[in-house]
């Protein structure tokens, strides 16, 4: 039996997943929503060191942004002692360079890392919104992953981004030879969707598939949806 490890975005806490794991499980897909590390580093080794150390071998791998992009360079790492991969709204560089443009521009991600040291609370509260924008209701959205906020030390919130503009899953993503699944939203904010075919061309197999109408926080937004296509995703790679 196929069993999901699903790991969080930046900032907003595990809450903005639970949906979407309630849907999993409610489909037959065994899900478990973990913590990402709280560490004062910002250099990727670390985190990938301690989510190895924590997370259970043989099981599908998947997250949400800075989530999936863990995910992603832990599966390259397990290479076969991980069964798949599955990322949502994640990129295989957060911040653009380059040879990479579809992402973030550098000075955008510049000016958002200065206003989370100078006021890490507001600028949690405007990355909620952030990462609603595009959504079809973007307020309400916006609102509920406000209520989940989690109480966080700021210097753990800065090595996280740290971490997500230090992290190039680019030869991880070419290299992990198991069955892969990623999930890109048409209106989000955060990461442009014309990266999709950037990805896919990286992949020795998977698949990249972008979801209409709907924002980088699509965890929330299309829960039911997301899980039937990741419940199909891995059946279909256990059949194949």
């Amino acid at each position: 039996m196929s069993r999901l490890i699903l790991l969080p975005g930046w900032g907003l806490g595990p809450a903005a997943l639970q949906p979407l794991v309630a849907a999993l499980n409610g489909q037959g897909l065994s899900t478990e929503l973990v913590a990402l590390p709280a560490l004062d580093s910002a250099d990727p080794r670390d985190w990938l060191d301690e989510l190895d150390a924590r997370l259970p071998a043989d099981t599908w791998l998947g997250g949400w942004s800075l989530g999936g992009m863990l995910a992603t360079a832990l599966a390259a790492r397990r290479g076969a002692r991980c069964q798949g991969l599955v990322t949502l709204a994640s990129n295989a560089c957060f911040v653009a360079r380059d040879d990479w443009p579809s992402a973030m521009a550098a000075a955008t991600f510049a000016a958002f890392r200065a206003g989370c040291a100078a006021d890490a609370a507001a600028t949690l509260r405007r990355f909620a919104m952030l990462c609603a924008q595009g959504g079809v209701d973007a307020r309400a959205l916006g609102r509920q992953l406000q209520q989940g906020l989690p109480a966080q030390e700021p210097a753990h919130l800065l090595a996280g981004l740290d971490v997500l503009a230090a992290l190039d899953n680019r030869a991880a993503l070419a290299s992990f030879a198991g069955p892969q699944l990623h999930l890109l939203a048409e209106a989000d904010a955060l990461l442009p969707a014309s990266a999709a075919e950037a990805l896919l061309a990286l992949l020795p197999a998977g698949e990249v598939d972008v979801l209409e109408g709907c924002s980088h926080a699509c965890v929330a937004e299309q829960p039911q949806a997301l899980a039937t296509l990741i419940d199909e995703g891995v059946r279909e790679a256990g059949n194949a």
